[in-house]
């Protein structure tokens, strides 16, 4: 049976409507979606009458592509895949695929036997790590629009970011088995006041360091600053037993760690 334009309009527009009411109903009996601002984006549909896919949606395997690091050196989200990001990182999908990551990381994390010095650490990343800045990438497009490092800093100068869920249990559970954790981020010295608040206000109090890009990296890849920063944690004495982050710059170069792991973000690149 085939249906007119205005009926497949007037379908959409409920499917919407169902949507929405089931996120806001979830929401208020405490569903995770509740970290979240609701309705920051609409969603277009990827499919059509009959359920034939619309031609040139293949924001799925894109997203694959980015997440395998083989995709890289990209500078904005596609601009047909805006819509398919803000549904990805508003859902289940991303708090599932990051909880399967965190929950293998400390998975590991309990297989060592710790010397019990105080020299056994964590490295983790703090944006789109730790804190999340999704009501900021919301109001730009997902990473659809080009970055803009001055709005982003006024951002982080409110010290708003939220706790990724799984992160924090994360970085729990290593504090109860006796790892000691460093956050090592490239957000420079300037924001290193805001940044420990908004930690301690996402629930992050205690770690052994919060490492933040000094002068001395500008124009340095973060990769370089990263295993540079790592490096110096070893010479030290510290054993780094895993190292977690959204950016393959976080994870790759030198002194990276046992293991490491890649949290999803599909909304930048940084190399």
């Amino acid at each position: 049976m085939r249906h007119s334009t205005e009926q497949q309009n007037t379908m959409a527009s409920l499917i919407l409507q169902i949507f929405f009411l089931a996120v806001i109903l979830a929401t208020s009996q405490g569903s995770p979606l509740s970290y979240y601002p609701l309705r920051i984006h609409l969603l277009r549909s990827k499919w059509g009458s009959g359920d034939h896919h619309i031609p040139g949606m293949s924001c799925l395997s894109w997203r694959l592509a980015v997440e395998t690091n083989n995709v890289i050196g990209w500078s904005t989200v596609p601009e047909e895949c805006e819509d398919y990001v803000g549904h990805y990182m508003l859902g289940s999908q991303y708090r599932e695929d990051s909880s399967v990551i965190t929950d293998e990381a400390f998975a590991h994390a309990k297989t060592f036997k710790l010397a019990g010095d105080g020299k056994d650490i964590w490295v983790f990343d703090v944006d789109e790590t730790t804190l999340s800045n999704l009501p900021y990438y919301a109001k730009h497009g997902f990473g659809a629009e080009p970055y803009n490092s001055t709005a982003f800093n006024q951002w982080v100068f409110t010290g708003k970011a939220l706790a990724l869920p799984e992160s924090l249990k994360l970085y729990r559970n290593l504090l109860s088995i006796g790892i000691k954790v460093v956050f090592l981020t490239g957000r420079t010295e300037d924001q290193r006041a805001v940044t420990s608040n908004n930690l301690k206000n996402a629930g992050y109090h205690i770690w052994e360091k919060l490492i933040l890009k000094s002068s001395s990296y500008s124009g340095k890849t973060a990769v370089f600053y990263k295993s540079s920063e790592r490096a110096k944690l070893e010479k030290k004495g510290y054993r780094i037993i895993g190292n977690i982050g959204d950016q393959w710059s976080d994870l790759l170069g030198t002194s990276v760690g046992n293991r490491t792991f890649k949290l999803p973000d599909p909304m930048y690149y940084i190399s």
